[in-house]
């Protein structure tokens, strides 16, 4: 607490109006009084009701009187330096109550931490009226030519008609734009079309060239197959025409051995005249035809076994090669046919996109003309009084042409007004946005209003009537409360409650001080002043919140600065 480092002794303290609750004098009446009795609080300051507290840098008007008890503090604190030199302290950090010692009741009350400033009115809703038409360049004006205006300063309600301008080229515009808006609206639906139809096609692309892939893997499956693929067949067919031609072999062998027996015998039957020439020579025609026969089916053999060889050494890897590069090539084909598709669809989404935006565009133009086809007609948006705007380089009237943006009038409302003032920048760290305030109108002083600390400036006002040394920030007070009769410019006065405390235990500032970052007081107690922490709370340029360390009933001096440092060495 810098601030209580070392209190203004009660000489040199400017004079408040805050109203605490008297410290006892001891005057001649205070001998017949007990040894131990405490001095207690007159009974009618409890009746008086809690007393407004206002903080720096505003100092309160000294209440009438007040001014002759100076020279009486003045004398009494010299009186108490100079008792505790002649009496001494004793060493345990206490100290004989005397009755030079000024005390006070400790008790509660309301708190109450305002800030007040002065400030003018103005209203919080200030609308503005622009010419909100573009120019239409085709029709050789510079600007919009205003049909009709209200007279200024007229009183208007809310849908009022305000100013009325010429808006037959818009009309033109905005018919137009509606052509060229449908137009828009038809190439959108063909390339939504297209769009649709691209995602058929890439679809079916797609289905063939994996079908195809899939074949491909099945084809190369079934002759890679070692159990029953195309390729194994063909081998064991190949093995079972071996087979066969084996036994045809051994057929032939057998009848070429009975044909040589045979030939045998006829030719013996021949050289004993048994037989005849022709029966010979059918016997050596028949010997000749299985023998014939018999390396028919030997050559057949050994085309056989060269056919399995070239099955199982050549034909079988060159079927393995044409299958797996036909399914690669299915599979470069599906990929091909999706990279494609991918092109194909982002072709129609592009083109689709650019025509939905195309479409975006001229319906926000449409919108857009639209809008400043209403706009040329102005209504009052809320009630209030018409105030041309003041610019000698703007003319306003009936037949002057406007421009874009161009301020026309201003409406401001009468009926929720505003404080602008400025706030002392040793009061910064106090005020706050949402704040509650309590204004009064220099031109109404019986009529108080509610308010709120609406904004405070980021960087302080250099240019007020503070002077360039001071810096002051702007701060604007809202009027909670429907007003009347009031008008922008007139005088206000804004206090704003920085703090409000219900039944505060609170004690004088000069019974605070600080020693060794820690605040103390001197309570008394069996007629003995007694060093005691305490802690403080909000504070003002009168009193101190003391939230912790004193109780309700309990006295304190106040004048502890002569004999604390002692006090508190005797106590260590």
């Amino acid at each position: 607490m810098s601030a209580l480092l070392e209190p203004e002794s009660p000489a040199t303290q400017t004079p408040s109006s805050v109203a605490l609750a008297p410290s006892p004098q001891h005057g001649s009446n205070s001998q017949n009084q007990s040894h131990d009795a405490v001095p207690q609080r007159p009974a009618d300051d409890y009746d008086k009701p809690p007393v407004k507290l206002k903080s720096r840098p505003f100092r309160l008007a000294a209440k009438p009187g007040s001014g002759r008890w100076l020279p009486v503090v003045s004398a009494i604190a010299v009186v108490c330096v100079l008792a505790t030199a002649w009496f001494g302290l004793p060493g345990n950090g206490k100290k004989t109550f005397q009755q030079t010692d000024l005390l006070h009741l400790v008790d509660r009350q309301d708190m109450e931490v305002t800030v007040i400033e002065r400030g003018n009115l103005e209203s919080q809703l200030n609308r503005e009226i622009h010419c909100m038409v573009e120019d239409v360049q085709r029709d050789g004006i510079n600007g919009t030519p205003i049909l009709w205006i209200i007279p200024n300063g007229s009183s208007v309600e809310k849908g009022d008609l305000l100013v009325e301008m010429e808006s037959a080229p818009m009309r033109e515009a905005y018919d137009e734009q509606i052509l060229d808006t449908e137009d828009a609206r038809s190439t959108k639906i063909q390339a939504e079309a297209n769009y649709s139809n691209q995602i058929v096609q890439n679809e079916t692309s797609k289905a063939e060239a994996g079908l195809k892939v899939q074949l491909a893997r099945l084809e190369l499956e079934m002759f890679s197959d070692v159990e029953s693929g195309t390729h194994k067949l063909a081998v064991e067919e190949i093995k079972r025409s071996i087979d066969d031609v084996n036994n045809q072999i051994l057929e032939a062998q057998a009848t070429l051995e009975l044909r040589r027996d045979d030939r045998r015998g006829i030719d013996s039957l021949y050289k004993l005249g048994y037989a005849n020439r022709n029966e010979l020579r059918k016997s050596e025609l028949a010997f000749l035809q299985a023998e014939g026969k018999y390396a028919a089916q030997l050559n057949k053999l050994e085309t056989s076994l060269a056919t399995l060889a070239k099955k199982e050494n050549y034909e079988r890897e060159m079927e393995l090669l044409t299958l797996r590069g036909k399914m690669a090539t299915a599979e470069r084909a599906l990929e091909q046919t999706l990279r494609n598709n991918e092109a194909r669809m982002a072709q129609v989404q592009a083109i689709l996109r650019a025509r939905t935006e195309s479409l975006k565009k001229e319906e926000e133009r449409l919108e857009r003309y639209k809008t400043q086809l209403a706009a040329c007609k102005v209504y009052a948006p809320e009630a209030g009084m018409v105030a041309y705007a003041s610019d000698a380089n703007d003319e306003v009237r009936e037949g002057v042409p406007v421009r874009y943006r161009q301020h026309l009038m201003s409406l401001p409302s009468l009926q929720e007004m505003q404080v602008q003032t400025a706030v002392h920048e040793s009061d910064m760290d106090q005020i706050q946005i949402g704040m509650k305030a309590r204004v009064s109108v220099d031109a109404f002083p019986e009529k108080k209003y509610t308010g709120t600390v609406h904004s405070i400036a980021v960087l302080p006002d250099q240019n007020g009537w503070r002077g360039s040394d001071t810096k002051v920030y702007r701060t604007i007070v809202t009027i909670d409360d429907k007003v009347e009769q009031l008008k922008p410019g007139m005088t206000a006065v804004t206090e704003i409650l920085i703090d409000s405390i219900d039944d505060a235990l609170a004690v004088p500032r000069q019974a605070v001080i600080e020693r060794n970052d820690q605040n103390w007081v001197l309570v008394h107690q069996n007629q003995q002043l007694v060093p005691r922490p305490v802690d403080i709370g909000r504070e003002n340029d009168s009193v101190v919140q003391v939230v912790g360390g004193l109780d309700t009933g309990e006295s304190v001096t106040l004048n502890p600065r002569g004999f604390i440092d002692e006090l508190l060495s005797g106590d260590s």
